[in-house]
């Protein structure tokens, strides 16, 4: 079990990871060990994630899904698998985290009596240098 919050905890069944060989730094390693890794989970159909949580995860990653809700997360930032798995899984665990924290309501506010007057104090002086610019008959 890998967790994200109290409420939440992804099975590791759900996470499937795949290696590859890195573009990046590795020296003599770089083309015969498969350091890189590809983060495969499944948003749309995971039963670890609630339903609200799982729409705010889908609207914030809108394109980075596959056409089947799959998000894949590649990390070659190190030289070994073990810190580049880890630092996928950190990804996934700090995007599903955002996304579980519900958005603020938002809520009315009136705007301030002095700030009413101040616009329309500038509307008048701003209509009379307009008056004062027509031409009369």
């Amino acid at each position: 079990m890998v967790k994200i919050t109290n409420q939440i905890s992804l099975n590791a069944a759900e996470i499937n990871f795949t290696f590859t060989t890195s573009p990046g730094p590795g020296g003599q390693n770089v083309n015969k060990v498969a350091t890189a890794v590809l983060l495969r989970f499944d948003v749309l159909h995971s039963p670890s994630l609630p339903d609200d949580v799982r729409a705010r995860l889908i609207t914030a990653l809108g394109k980075k899904l596959t056409n089947q809700g799959e998000l894949i997360i590649k990390a070659s930032r190190f030289r070994t698998q073990e810190r580049n798995k880890q630092d996928a899984l950190n990804r996934l665990i700090e995007l599903i985290k955002r996304a579980a924290i519900p958005p603020r309501k938002r809520r009315k506010t009136k705007p301030t009596f002095s700030s009413v007057q101040k616009r329309l104090s500038q509307k008048k002086v701003h209509a009379k240098k307009k008056s004062m610019r027509r031409i009369i008959d």
